[in-house]
């Protein structure tokens, strides 16, 4: 059994996550069937709030883990649409990252609550993020 915490602090003093990390998060967190669970699901939010530097990887796997944790049953209700909101708005902005996550679950949901179409309604007004590039 890998300690999840004790793999979080590792993480974080190192402020990003390393491929093996993935990996290791990959195989500790899913259940026999593929799917991700409540707890699972917040650890890897609070995980990828606290991580500084997030590569390529780590952004496709944490959102493609919890896609599979909000479509388990294909729709998205009034539960898992509050949690999306703690998830996405806990810093009063959206990244460009989650608003692309947004409507990707709104195109591969097969039923939707109002509030999630409230939530996706909201979000899409943030401005988009402003990105220099620099070096």
């Amino acid at each position: 059994m890998v300690d999840l915490r004790g793999l979080e602090e590792r993480i974080v003093r190192n402020g990003r996550v390393e491929g093996h990390e993935i990996e290791v998060l990959r195989s500790a967190l899913s259940t026999t069937d593929g799917t991700l669970h409540l707890r699972e699901a917040d650890f890897l939010v609070e995980l990828h709030k606290r991580v500084q530097q997030r590569t390529h990887a780590f952004e496709r796997f944490f959102y493609n883990s919890i896609k599979k944790y909000i479509l388990a049953d294909g729709r998205i209700g009034p539960e898992k649409s509050e949690w999306l909101r703690r998830m996405v708005l806990h810093d009063d902005k959206i990244e460009d990252e989650e608003r692309e996550f947004l409507r990707q679950l709104k195109g591969e949901a097969a039923e939707l609550s109002p509030e999630f179409d409230a939530l996706f309604g909201e979000c899409m007004k943030y401005p988009p993020e402003q990105r220099t590039s620099g070096g």
